[in-house]
């Protein structure tokens, strides 16, 4: 459904032999124990696949989005948690591809495997309000000292880079922010606790305190106040994409699951194997709908911004919720055409189940992006 040239679909087999070898069999260890998909992240990186999106000429794969959705949707359906933590690079790496004058050797960095970058944008003060920092800078000479309490930041202590929000100054308004970047090694620096979530257990989000951290100017990946532009044209649209494609795989991944169920388990007494009960057969019908459905929106998102029109800011709006609402959906339906099995953990059911919950509460949130659609669609302003 991507529509992907020829170049796009051996790049994305590639990835799919990749996630079943590397990522795939560090799945479950992951969500058990709550751990980071260090090595899963590694095997990317070694794959030059960390600079998916960075331009050729700073060493990068050069794809775009479509191509990125491709590869999301295949890495979510072996690890949602991997693919959590690669869409946070991927939406920190458009924001120094913003910049290439000031990021040229991070990016090549990047493409070389060796920097994880994330987003911190979400305060304690204005929680899910991504766009609303409540921290404000404080400039002196064109340095710039940054004290903020970040919350659930994804790879938190983790990431190399981190894209920070903050006020600019002499903001006077809560959307008058500045995007500076963060350095893991730069001082001020702290993370505390753990992710304890209910899915995606191995995304590493957790709260990060910056107290007067330390950037010089060039590290300011905006001007001042202009932060709000940046979220809204680089990221909102990298991150809704990507949301939407890892909703797409963890229901292809139930899909799938639920499938080798209903074909590989027999009722002795009846002589029969499950997959000759028509309910069975009619929920998994409607989880394979619900998928194709959902993927399919989102192909029409990638078309709409390949070639913007009127319904563009809409379509970007739409796609997590649309996808996201569909992953929860399959994932029921799967937990409930294979009852104790599923329950009981086989076929990883269990962890897709978590996981497809796990987005409905990222900012924006699926109740704010069906507030921010109805404003758009009375003509009112989104943010």
């Amino acid at each position: 459904m991507y529509r992907l040239n020829d170049e796009q679909q051996q790049l994305v087999n590639q990835v799919a032999k990749l996630a079943d070898q590397a990522i795939a069999p560090r799945a479950a260890h992951v969500d058990r124990e709550r751990a980071f998909p260090t090595e899963s992240i590694a095997a990317l990186g070694k794959a030059g696949l960390l600079g998916l999106t960075i331009p050729t000429t700073a060493g990068g794969k050069g794809h775009g989005l479509r191509t990125t959705a491709a590869v999301l949707d295949d890495v979510a359906q072996r690890c949602a948690s991997t693919a959590m933590v690669y869409l946070m690079h991927i939406c920190g790496v458009a924001c120094y591809a913003a910049v290439p004058d000031r990021t040229g050797a991070l990016l090549q960095a990047v493409a070389r495997g060796e920097h994880l970058s994330t987003l911190a944008f979400s305060e304690r003060g204005s929680r899910s309000h991504f766009w609303a920092p409540v921290s404000r800078a404080v400039v002196k000479n064109g340095t710039a000292m940054l004290s903020a309490q970040k919350s659930f930041v994804t790879s938190a202590g983790q990431a190399d880079g981190y894209v920070v929000s903050t006020l600019a100054p002499d903001a006077r308004t809560p959307i008058e922010s500045t995007i500076y970047l963060v350095l893991r090694g730069d001082r001020g620096i702290a993370t505390s606790g753990g992710w304890e979530g209910l899915g995606m257990r191995g995304n590493g989000s957790a709260p990060m305190t910056l107290d007067d951290v330390e950037v010089t100017a060039d590290r300011a990946l905006t001007a001042s106040g202009k932060g709000l532009d940046m979220m809204l044209g680089v990221v909102l649209p990298v991150f809704q994409v990507g949301s939407a494609a890892i909703g797409v795989g963890i229901a292809e991944a139930a899909v799938r699951a639920t499938a080798k169920h209903l074909t590989s388990v027999t009722l002795e007494h009846m002589h029969s194997g499950l997959h000759e009960l028509p309910t069975l057969r009619a929920q998994l019908a409607r989880m394979r709908i619900a998928t194709d459905r959902a993927r399919a929106h989102l192909a029409a998102v990638l078309d709409s911004l390949e070639s913007p029109g009127p319904a563009t800011q809409l379509m970007v709006l739409e796609a997590k919720a649309a996808a996201t609402e569909a992953a929860v959906e399959v994932t029921e339906l799967a937990m409930r055409t294979c009852g104790g099995a599923a329950f009981s953990g086989a076929h990883g059911l269990d962890r897709l189940f978590r996981d497809a919950r796990a987005p409905i509460v990222m900012a924006p949130t699926s109740d704010q992006a069906y507030d921010f659609i109805g404003r758009a669609l009375c003509g009112m302003e989104v943010f």
